[in-house]
């Protein structure tokens, strides 16, 4: 093996957090071979990190991972220590994932953004259903045209709980899946209606229906809710020659050969067989940690920058505001970025 031909070693980064999501963060770059150190205040996500990854250095102070030789941090903390937390280590240099949301106003994400790119540091936000293979498939069944021009989105994910005392139902479940809308439209919405109910504690919605616009007539719908009997996790993407299905429950990416003909001015439904459309059974976050690695390792923007999580919370910021105005229309600023980008 010649010089120019020896593999490059893996990148090497820190998780802050090894709780109920951070644990899988920890398992993954553990597993990716890029796991150097885990920090952790509670005694136990200390003990949890050390059974996962025996081999990776355990501490409970922040300022460990500031001054360790480390070069990028996965924050696997609660939201609202997103922004100060991010801003800390992108001012000491590192890399930084952070899972969703990138901040919690449309601000503090601008700045974290405008961090990362004065100190030329990656900066990428946990929106994992991106990196589904399931739903990478679906993106290229859009681009490639089978589903012809696309009409109407629509995406449910809902369950009974994980309730949360800290965010609502909005800010919890629905980013996956304006993240994924978002890069199949390739644009912002530029309009907005949200509405909710609280049930379960005061000013925290347990369910909300936000509903897009496009400028192109496209509309999209999502459906969260921790108040339902039954998990449900599905995206449906309805085209002018066919439709898609993905279940994310049931593991299934199905394309239906249905839409609907207007013959001498009547509408007239056609209705084909479903084809289950098979993808690779990748775990989705260890293909988001490695897209992380990538990143890192060739100092280009991964799927999901810090761009792409400013859009996301600049929809969520509008989809409360209208919420909280009991489903008054928002309008947003027209943006395009690339589709697939």
């Amino acid at each position: 093996m010649t010089p120019d031909t020896q593999p490059t070693a893996t990148p090497q980064v820190a998780v802050i957090g090894c709780g109920y999501w951070g644990k899988n963060l920890v398992r993954n770059f553990n597993e990716l071979g890029a796991l150097t150190l885990v920090c952790d205040p509670a005694e136990p996500g200390r003990a949890l990190a050390s059974q996962l990854a025996p081999d990776a250095r355990v501490t409970a102070e922040y300022a460990d991972v500031l001054r360790a030789e480390v070069p990028a941090v996965v924050l696997a903390t609660p939201a609202e220590t997103h922004y100060e937390l991010g801003r800390q280590f992108l001012r000491a240099g590192k890399d930084v994932f952070v899972e969703k949301p990138l901040a919690l106003t449309y601000e503090q994400g601008a700045e974290l953004v405008r961090l990362a790119r004065e100190r030329q540091r990656i900066l990428m936000v946990g929106h994992v259903l991106e990196y589904h293979p399931g739903v990478v498939r679906l993106f290229e069944l859009v681009q490639t045209g089978a589903l012809g021009k696309v009409h109407y989105v629509y995406s449910h994910r809902l369950s009974l709980g994980k309730v949360r005392r800290e965010e609502n139902i909005l800010w919890s479940f629905a980013p996956h899946d304006i993240a994924v809308i978002l890069r199949l439209m390739g644009s912002m919405p530029f309009q907005v209606i949200a509405c909710g109910g609280n049930y379960v504690q005061p000013n925290i919605a347990d369910v909300t229906v936000t509903n897009l616009l496009f400028d192109n007539g496209v509309r999209a719908h999502i459906h969260v809710s921790w108040l339902h009997p039954f998990k449900e996790q599905r995206l449906v993407v309805i085209g002018s020659k066919k439709m898609a299905s993905f279940d994310d429950v049931a593991k299934k990416l199905v394309l239906y050969d249905q839409r609907v003909d207007v013959t001498n001015g009547e509408p007239i439904p056609v209705k084909g067989a479903g084809e289950e459309v098979p993808y690779p059974s990748d775990e989705p976050l260890k293909c988001e940690c490695q897209a992380f690695l990538d990143a890192i390792a060739t100092r280009e923007a991964p799927p999901t920058d810090g761009d792409s999580g400013l859009r996301v919370l600049r929809l969520l910021q509008a989809a409360q505001r209208s919420l909280v105005m009991n489903g008054e229309p928002v309008t947003l600023p027209s943006e395009a970025f690339a589709l697939g980008a």
